[in-house]
């Protein structure tokens, strides 16, 4: 061999040259594994948030149609001029109207607890009756508030108006 060619073949790269590249590959791979792991974590906390809210709507609408139901049992009061299950915001125990009858306060009552129990101590409701005089029915509507800010990112504060004819 003469002199320039072993100097072409010492410049060649071989495995020194080569050394490291595994390394690269491999943090390359756990880089973009820990943000697959990220993204999933992501998802599973959105999936999470949504699910709690989405509980929450529910329990709204069972806790309406299950004033319905009381209201029901008790038409005489909802028909009454004056009904007694007519009401504001009820947010706390005191906004309970006393003057619709021991029935009827006792169902507002318990309603109210459960919607505290439910939904949180945030919780309000309201009960609106009204009578169509062309139908000859009492409409009536009855609207849940929660505070949602763990479900939603906007407003905070969710509304469910149910209405039905009683």
């Amino acid at each position: 061999m003469n002199a320039n060619m072993r100097s072409q073949i010492s410049r060649t790269p071989g495995l020194r040259g080569m050394r490291g590249v595994g390394l690269i590959e491999v943090l390359v791979a756990v880089a973009i594994l820990a943000f697959g792991l990220l993204g999933i974590a992501a998802m599973q906390a959105t999936a999470l948030r949504n699910s709690q809210s989405s509980y929450q709507r529910s329990q709204a609408v069972t806790l309406s149609y299950s004033m319905f139901d009381r209201m029901r049992a008790n038409l005489g009061v909802v028909h009454a001029t004056d009904s007694g299950y007519n009401t504001g915001l009820m947010c706390k125990p005191d906004d309970v109207p006393t003057d619709g009858g021991a029935l009827a306060k006792n169902d507002l009552d318990a309603w109210l607890a459960d919607l505290h129990d439910r939904m949180g101590p945030t919780a309000c409701g309201r009960i609106e009756i009204t009578f169509d005089k062309p139908t000859n029915t009492y409409e009536s509507s009855v609207t849940v508030q929660w505070d949602d800010s763990r479900g939603t990112k906007g407003d905070s504060v969710q509304t469910l108006t149910t209405s039905t004819a009683i």
